[in-house]
């Protein structure tokens, strides 16, 4: 996150400064970062009191798509990162790597399952474009808005950041982008406020990013698949943490009934 943000600003305003680093565990216990601090409105999954879908959904859909291209259209070279992450092999490398996760912390519903969804993801791989640098977590809650136009004051949370390709960042959105006809697992979701209406559907939001890149999303569907494979295993992991008593927080007692539905709509797709 500090190697990003202490170079990302100067070509991407968007991203704050990150200030400093220190890695000496001894000061707070852990390493830390000093960055800018940018205030504003933070929208959750739900909108705030006085906001109205049907008023605000198209302007922030067109928004979060901008910022994305906008994203992705940034050399990494022009601003020290042509080194940064694993770009080769990133679409096969995150497809197994998910799997593997997946496979550690299945319980017996889900074997099947992920199973069924890896062995799909692994022959259909397709051409990776060309590296740009990925948020690889891009969604609402991660952008700060000014409170009163909604227009973008900054893009938090890079700690997932690497380079690869730039369609895994799209389809990581759209992971979290539910419609109100999509089941009712993804209906609990509680990420964005876009089932509400108002908001762009995922095929506008896809349209709208091809436009402003050029890019080809002919092989769309594999990526689509990836990340809601992804988002699945992320919940039965973090159920897996409270069966173990990593975490006695009851929010993650549903989780892994909710990853399970996030499978099988993946699954589905």
């Amino acid at each position: 996150e500090h190697r990003v943000l202490s170079r990302l600003w100067q070509a991407w305003p968007l991203a704050p400064q990150s200030l400093y680093y220190c890695a000496d565990e001894s000061v707070l216990g852990a390493h830390f970062l000093v960055m800018e601090y940018r205030p504003g409105l933070v929208i959750g999954h739900e909108l705030p009191a006085g906001l109205v879908p049907r008023d605000v959904g198209a302007q922030l859909s067109t928004m979060l798509v901008s910022l994305l291209a906008s994203l992705h259209a940034v050399d990494p070279g022009a601003v020290g990162l042509d080194d940064f992450g694993k770009p080769a092999g990133f679409l096969a490398r995150t497809a197994s790597g998910w799997a593997k996760r997946g496979e550690a912390v299945a319980q017996d519903g889900d074997r099947r399952l992920i199973a069924e969804l890896a062995g799909w993801l692994a022959g259909r791989i397709p051409p990776e474009q060309s590296a740009t640098l990925l948020h690889s977590d891009f969604k609402l809650d991660n952008v700060v808005l000014d409170p009163q136009t909604l227009e973008p004051r900054a893009v938090l949370d890079w700690d997932m950041a690497t380079r690869g390709d730039p369609l895994y960042d799209l389809a990581t959105l759209l992971s979290y982008w539910v419609e109100p006809s999509d089941p009712e697992p993804m209906q609990r979701l509680g990420q964005m406020p876009t089932g509400e209406g108002g908001f762009h559907s995922r095929a506008q939001v896809m349209s709208g990013y091809a436009a402003l890149t050029g890019r080809d999303l002919s092989d769309f569907h594999f990526y689509r698949v990836l990340t809601l494979f992804k988002l699945g295993v992320v919940f039965l992991q973090l159920h897996s943490r409270y069966r173990s008593g990593a975490t006695s927080d009851e929010r993650y007692a549903g989780f892994s009934e909710l990853g399970h539905g996030i499978l099988e709509f993946a699954h589905e797709v």
